[in-house]
């Protein structure tokens, strides 16, 4: 290696912190990254990869980055590009594995790959039509989530059968049903040679099982894997991996138990911590030091997570000054009502901005799509712009529209009768219940949305008609004007994960909300726990928190003084 070589890989490690360091050079082996947020995994792992390139340890063909989104893919290679390794491949899951079959398909079975289906929902509806199932739409996508859970679990149809048990299933769907419209979902799918997500995955795997030629081609072609957010790895993909691999252990883990909150679609922490078990000679790094978040932040972030499984503890860079300011803890606030913290929650992001912070630099989080609907209001009264990230805005939805133009037509044809019996007999014709459905899913995002509107007309004072109570919602419709680039991003919890902002608010952190109430076993209530530290550790500089004590609840419909704090906010409180 010549004087330049050794520099320019040397160069690479400056400004490392000594944990990040220690991973950037562990170059050989199986490694395991446990990186808190905030804790600069990205950085560790991009500078690991470009000085095992710079160094000559790594051929950059022969590396394969992985990871989950499109996004966190692309950052990857943008990062390794500007680090000086552009040769590396930095790739999801589904894009290596779609394109390794699309090069074997016509080798090992002949002819062009299937076609991919666009649409699992669409295939279902088309499928129950010839079983003579009917169903709809939101049970469609509760199937089509159920097939893609039952895939990276790798169960047959079969072992499905006696899995489903323990599972919740859309409401009056029985497991014979489910069971026969995914048998039919499959056969339809055979019949019309096409392939499914989960199917390029299992094909990809099936392929190197039972093909040695390309098992040997793969194994070839990349030796060193890294892995990103391995706390989402499902078993399908553990597989893959394992399968790409084969005899070797030049594997590099990264991830942190504390931010598994997909174990619904199959994800499993177990692969993260039980990584050292698996390889004897692993070298596993803690990256603990959170460069994002003040101090307060940082605190109260190890409140919520002290003493659970994997769990990190998180500090501030050794030697920092801490400012008074900085040490205090997230402020949390209580609220009579959905609408008074929504006002008064847009009312600080409004005074925010007028003190000098971006409207990109702040988030509004809370835990279910249907909480949008007051945010959203709250903000366009203030005049405040915002994005609405990784859901359908609420009076974009397909049952809210139904709902209106039918509130629309009930105002002309329906006079005299109270406006809470009329409101409450168009949405039971939608399929609103007085209950809730049971579990998560899209049956159940459904009926949120619907009992949204429920809950406005609770709220709409005596004696407002019909046609009022449209005219103000078709209103609240016409408001929701398109965002500008700078604006304040409002999203669900989930959607949040991987993104930061100097200002965060959690609204909506009540009983019932957070945790939610389908969340009723001690593993669902821990994934509830670990969404908030999630939210909790997107701000970087202000949090908040905050509950109201009445709305629309997700066990029922509007009732004054029903709510109650989450029991995650008094572990919170110093």
């Amino acid at each position: 290696m010549s004087t330049t070589e050794t520099r320019s890989a040397e160069s690479l490690l400056a400004g490392l912190d000594d944990q990040q360091r220690m991973a950037a050079e562990t170059l050989l082996g199986p490694v395991c990254l446990l990186a808190g947020a905030g804790t600069g995994k990205t950085r560790a792992i991009t500078h690991r990869i470009a000085y095992g390139v710079a160094s000559g340890v790594y051929p950059p063909g022969r590396v394969m980055a992985l990871t989950f989104t499109s996004r966190a893919a692309g950052e990857l290679r943008s990062r390794l590009r500007h680090l000086g390794a552009a040769g590396v491949s930095a790739r999801t899951f589904h894009a290596s594995a779609l394109s390794q079959l699309n090069f074997f398909w016509p080798q090992v079975v002949g002819g062009t790959m299937p076609r991919l289906i666009d649409s699992k929902s669409r295939l279902l509806a088309q499928a129950a039509e010839t079983i003579r199932l009917k169903v709809d739409t939101a049970t469609l996508r509760d199937t089509a989530a159920e097939i893609e859970w039952r895939k990276v679990s790798r169960l047959s149809i079969e072992q499905y059968g006696a899995a489903a048990q323990s599972r919740t299933l859309p409401p009056a769907f029985t497991i014979d049903k489910a069971i026969a419209l995914q048998q039919a979902y499959e056969d339809l799918k055979d019949e019309r040679r096409q392939l499914d997500f989960e199917d390029v995955l299992l094909a990809t795997a099936g392929m190197i099982e039972e093909e040695p030629r390309v098992a040997q081609q793969v194994r070839e072609q990349y030796r060193f894997f890294v892995i990103d957010e391995y706390q989402d790895v499902s078993p399908l993909q553990h597989d893959l991996v394992k399968l790409w691999m084969g005899e070797r252990n030049d594997l590099c883990v990264v991830g942190d138990a504390s931010q598994t909150i997909y174990s619904f679609a199959g994800a499993t922490p177990d692969y993260l911590l039980g990584f050292a078990s698996a390889y004897d000679d692993a070298v596993v790094v803690r990256l603990e030091q959170n460069y994002r978040s003040t101090p307060g932040i940082i605190d109260a972030a190890n409140r919520l997570m002290k003493g659970r499984p994997g769990a990190l503890t998180l500090h501030p860079p050794t030697g920092a000054p801490v400012s008074s300011a900085a040490a205090r803890p997230p402020l949390i606030d209580g609220f009579d009502s959905d609408t008074t913290e929504a006002r008064a929650v847009a009312k600080a992001v409004a005074d925010e901005i007028a003190e000098g912070t971006r409207p990109e630099d702040i988030a509004i989080l809370f835990r279910i799509n249907v909480q949008a609907a007051a945010i959203e209001a709250a903000l366009n009264a203030q005049g405040v712009p915002y994005l609405v990230r990784g859901a359908t805005r609420f009076f974009e939805l397909r049952e809210i529209k139904e709902a209106l133009m039918m509130f629309k037509g009930a105002s002309v044809s329906i006079v005299g009768e109270p406006l809470f019996k009329t409101v409450s007999d168009v949405l039971r014709s939608l399929g609103w219940t007085q209950e809730a459905p049971e579990g998560r899913g899209a049956v159940r995002d459904r009926w949120e949305s619907l009992n949204a509107l429920m809950g406005l007309a609770e709220q709409t004072p005596a004696g407002t008609t019909l046609k009022d109570f449209v005219d103000d919602l078709f209103e609240r419709q016409a408001a929701q004007h398109e965002p500008t680039l700078s604006a304040v991003t409002i999203a669900t919890l989930h959607s949040a994960k991987g993104l930061e902002w100097d200002s965060v608010h959690l609204v909506g952190l009540s009983e019932g909300l957070v945790p939610i109430t389908y969340a009723k076993t001690e593993e669902a209530i821990d994934e509830e726990r670990r969404l908030l530290y999630v939210g909790i550790t997107r701000a970087r500089r202000r949090l908040s928190l905050s509950w109201a004590a009445t709305g629309t609840n997700t066990g029922g419909s509007f009732r004054p003084g029903q709510r109650q704090a989450s029991r995650f906010l008094a572990e919170l409180q110093r």
